[in-house]
């Protein structure tokens, strides 16, 4: 199945969920995005841009390095696998892909969401996302 269409099935099976969209880190480019919602051209964007700086920023790039070098771990595994932020209206949940290191799953709850179902199945769409490339 196709990315557009894995990104619409994950958008279907969670709950709330208006958006979504796939950022590959190493380039910087949104691979793909789906929402219910019509949203400034602005904020689409700026996603892989944020989503970067998010999750490669110079502190956060520093903070990980601090914890390799304090467990002896010289391996390029990334510390912070997600990434939930609360908005006034919205739940952003950012997911380090588990087979490529430098993409990202951006899902877009609204806040009234279940946490921990939200979590559940943005989780189970992870696989599904990755396998579509």
């Amino acid at each position: 199945m196709s990315l557009d269409n894995q990104l619409q099935n994950a958008i279907a099976n969670i709950p709330e969920c208006v958006a979504a969209g796939y950022v590959d880190l190493s380039t910087g480019m949104l691979l793909g995005i789906k929402t219910v919602d019509s949203h400034p051209s602005e904020v689409m964007d700026m996603l892989a841009a944020a989503t970067s700086d998010l999750l490669q920023g110079t502190n956060v790039v520093a903070i990980e390095n601090v914890f390799k070098k304090a467990r002896g771990s010289k391996d390029d595994h990334h510390y912070f696998q997600e990434m939930m932020i609360m908005s006034d209206n919205l739940l952003h949940i950012f997911m380090r892909g588990k087979n490529f290191n430098d993409h990202v799953v951006v899902f877009v709850c609204r806040k009234s969401v279940n946490l921990g179902m939200a979590l559940t199945k943005t989780r189970m769409a992870l696989p599904e996302l990755e396998a579509s490339l």
